[in-house]
């Protein structure tokens, strides 16, 4: 993962996605971080198989007990070469020896998809290691292709920091840096398109957003449309300007028709700031589940991105700020942060009980903020509504909170619901800005909050 891409001062724009809960989730991944008190590899294959619709998972190491525990799941894996083993296997009789104590005793039972040669190598700034990255991408395809192992790609993730973006911050005139553009990323790109890999990269609006403009990051409303200037496109979220960016710098380059996969990207449900909730993750992580589904982005329309979220679990054990321990989709016990639609059963994941009248407990409540716009406040009930674990039936013509018929009184209704469904933490109730946690019953007459 990255921890600090460049800022794109010149996306200042927020999302407007008025978004349905996907009918059915496929071709989804997870990255599997291992860094907590977490079940063993067993149990989380099982997991996934059964209960999940997640079909791929991404690892940062070559755990044997984790590619065993996959094998027979038919959950495609993708495996990582530390970064620090990378210089000697440039190597070819270390890729091979690599190969066959790594690959060869697993595959194909446990279907490895690809080999990611280190993980956001150019970011490491260690000039050794970078000049052996390619090297070693292609004695570890040689040793594959000698071993009659043809259905194995080798790629490497690459964090956003390889993009410059010029004054106009135009998507269209994403480059690469000129440090690594025509010596480094061009022969990558050469070596993917040769060898049908893809390439891979892992766009954070996390890392690098504006503060004061947060909701462009997690695909929030309201949003002042922004045109690219030379495509005349309209960016109305910082992910579809990332990837567009990428997309450009490739292209500039001769290799735009390359594949992109998505290697990592997500949104952390706490952090040491306002903006992380469970509500703006899953709000983060809905959108791009739909982008990999076949909605694009606007210089690639349609296309379907094979993406990864990170990731699987929070990962108790992480050093560092709060964020990096609350990326997780599930807790240690399965149990789901939050849902988008990843867990079995409708496509809305397990069924939670229903809060016809929310808890009062505690003297806390979350209530609609007096500034926030009709748009706001209707998204906010489209989402909570989307969830399943809150009854908006009381918000509907002939419920108890129908009355008075204020689209302020039913936001207030059902994000106090979801407040406090989710323990009344102050973070549940951001909603982008538009909550507001009160200590006065908000409840009026018939309508019980």
């Amino acid at each position: 993962m990255a921890t600090a891409p460049p800022l794109i001062s010149f996306l200042l724009i927020s999302a407007a996605v008025l978004l349905t809960f996907p009918a059915a989730i496929s071709s989804i991944g997870v990255n599997y971080g291992t860094l907590g008190n977490l079940p063993p590899p067993t149990q989380v294959a099982n997991f996934l198989k059964t209960q999940a619709s997640i079909d791929s998972v991404k690892i940062f190491n070559v755990d044997p007990n984790i590619l065993r525990a996959f094998a027979g799941t038919g959950i495609s894996v993708v495996v990582t070469v530390p970064n620090g083993d990378i210089p000697a296997l440039a190597n070819g009789m270390q890729a091979r020896r690599w190969v066959s104590a790594n690959i060869l005793p697993f595959h194909p039972q446990t279907k490895i998809k690809y080999i990611s040669v280190g993980n956001e190598i150019l970011l490491t700034g260690d000039n050794n290691t970078i000049s052996k990255l390619l090297p070693a991408m292609r004695t570890i395809n040689s040793a594959l292709v000698r071993a009659g192992v043809r259905d194995v790609k080798v790629t490497t993730a690459h964090s956003l920091n390889i993009i410059a973006y010029d004054l106009h911050g135009a998507p269209s005139r994403g480059r690469f840096r000129p440090v690594w553009e025509k010596n480094i990323l061009a022969p990558i790109l050469a070596f993917h398109r040769q060898t049908k890999s893809p390439f891979m990269v892992n766009p954070y609006p996390y890392f690098g957003f504006d503060p004061k403009n947060v909701n462009f990051a997690i695909f929030r409303s309201p949003y002042k449309a922004v045109r690219d200037p030379f495509t005349r496109k309209i960016y109305t979220n910082m992910y579809d300007a990332l990837m567009d960016s990428t997309y450009s710098a490739m292209k500039a380059l001769g290799y735009g028709d390359v594949n992109i996969v998505v290697g990592e990207t997500g949104w952390p449900s706490a952090c040491d700031a306002p903006w992380c909730s469970p509500a703006n993750a899953a709000w983060f992580n809905l959108n791009i589940i739909r982008r990999a589904q076949g909605q694009g982005t606007p210089l690639m329309p349609k296309r379907r991105f094979e993406t990864y979220i990170f990731g699987l679990f929070n990962e108790e054990s992480k050093p560092g700020p709060t964020a990096e321990r609350n990326w997780g989709l599930f807790r240690s016990d399965f149990s789901p942060v939050y849902d988008v639609g990843l867990l079995r059963g409708g496509g809305r994941g397990r069924p939670a009980p229903a809060l016809p009248a929310p808890s009062t407990a505690g003297g806390k409540w979350c209530v609609a903020k007096s500034g926030a716009t009709n748009a706001q406040l209707q998204a906010n009930i489209d989402w909570v509504c989307s969830q399943g674990g809150v009854d908006c039936k009381p918000i509907q013509a002939g419920g108890s909170c129908f009355n008075p018929s204020s689209l302020r009184m039913h936001a207030s209704f059902v994000m106090n619901a979801y407040f406090q469904k989710n323990g009344r933490s102050d973070g549940s109730c951001h909603f982008s800005g538009t909550g507001v946690v009160v200590r006065s019953n908000p409840s009026d007459g018939a309508c019980k909050f």
